[in-house]
Parts: C-alpha cells; sequence; structure tokens
C-alpha cells in the first residue's frame, strides 16, 4: 500500500490523509481495499523510512496535516513499479503497478514493466495448469461421498486457469499497444 500512496502523490502533489483516502475510493479501491487505519499506518512507514514528510497546516479553522513524497520515496516508488511483481496476490500487485505506470515516462520501460507482469502471469499459469493435472490424475480415487466437493473444487481451479489466461492475455495486448520509441 505504501507504495501506492507514493504513486498518489507523485501524480497528485501533497495531499491529507483525507484525500488520500478519497483517492483511494476513486481509483486503486476498485482492487486494493484499504481502511483509513491501513492508510493511517502504511504513512508512518512511510514517515519512518522518510519516504513522504508531514506539515501541519491550518485550514478552514481545522489543523491538518499534509503528506509529501520526498525525494527518496520518489526513489523508492520508481524502484518498485520496475521491480519484479512479489507477495502473495498478484492480481493486486499487477494491477498496483499497472493504475501509476503512466508515471514511467520511458515508453521502452513501461513495456518492459508490463512484460514482467505478463512473464509472472505464465509462471503462475504454468503452476495452476500443472497442479490440475496433477489433481486430474487423483480425481479417480475420490470417494464417492467427497465427489461433490472436489467437482466444485476442481472448478474453482478451472476459474483461476482461465481468469490467468484472460489477464495474460490482456497484458500481451497491452505491450503491443505501447509505442516503439526509435
Amino acid at each position: 500500500m505504501g507504495n501506492v500512496i507514493l504513486g498518489l502523490l507523485l501524480l497528485l502533489g501533497p495531499q491529507t490523509l483525507y484525500s488520500l483516502n478519497k483517492q483511494f475510493e476513486q481509483g486503486p479501491s476498485l482492487f486494493y481495499r484499504a481502511s483509513f487505519g491501513s492508510l493511517q499506518s502504511a504513512l508512518r512507514g512511510l514517515l519512518a523510512a522518510e519516504h513522504v514528510t508531514v506539515r501541519e497546516a491550518i485550514e478552514g479553522g481545522r489543523n491538518k496535516k499534509i503528506y509529501a513524497i520526498t525525494d527518496g520515496g520518489t526513489s523508492a516508488f520508481h524502484a518498485w513499479i520496475r521491480s519484479p511483481l512479489a507477495g502473495g496476490d498478484l492480481e493486486v500487485a499487477a494491477l498496483s503497478r499497472l493504475f501509476l505506470l503512466g508515471l514511467v515516462e520511458d515508453a521502452d520501460e513501461r513495456r518492459e514493466i508490463i512484460d514482467g507482469i505478463a512473464a509472472e502471469l505464465e509462471g503462475e499459469l504454468a503452476g495452476l495448469e500443472g497442479y490440475a493435472v496433477a489433481l486430474d490424475a487423483q480425481a479417480a480415487s475420490i470417494p464417492a461421498e467427497y465427489r461433490e466437493v472436489f467437482r466444485f473444487q476442481r472448478a474453482t481451479l478451472d476459474y483461476g486457469v482461465m481468469a490467468h489466461r484472460a489477464a495474460l492475455t490482456w497484458f500481451r495486448e497491452l505491450a503491443a499497444s505501447e509505442p516503439v520509441v526509435e
């Protein structure tokens, strides 16, 4: 979440916690759930890492904390968006980068990032397909009382395979649409 906050601060300039929460609701919440408390916690971590600064201001009679990205935060954001995907939720990691990919100015770099996401999807898809083959090899030995359970568990796996194939196709098409810089 911290990297998405850094991206929003790069994109929008200094923000209050309230305005960052509103920005999450209007964009990243499509793929990333963030509570007010989780945003506060992420901002505390960014402050501790010196990736953001905070200043207090009085606006409309209210004391507000306004967060701004530092040079170190800008560097951290650019390192993150170019890094391999990591973590348990590939979709959230991929969409977080995609949402902020316009902050990468170089079209070749954007294509490389998209290609990296596609490569991660290919790897996960291969793993799911391998699991499906292994699972199907065991299907005949499933006791009768568990066949309906197995059927829906297998359907869940089919959904995952289908979703990964669709995402892979979509990211490949997006990479192909990036302009070639000569």
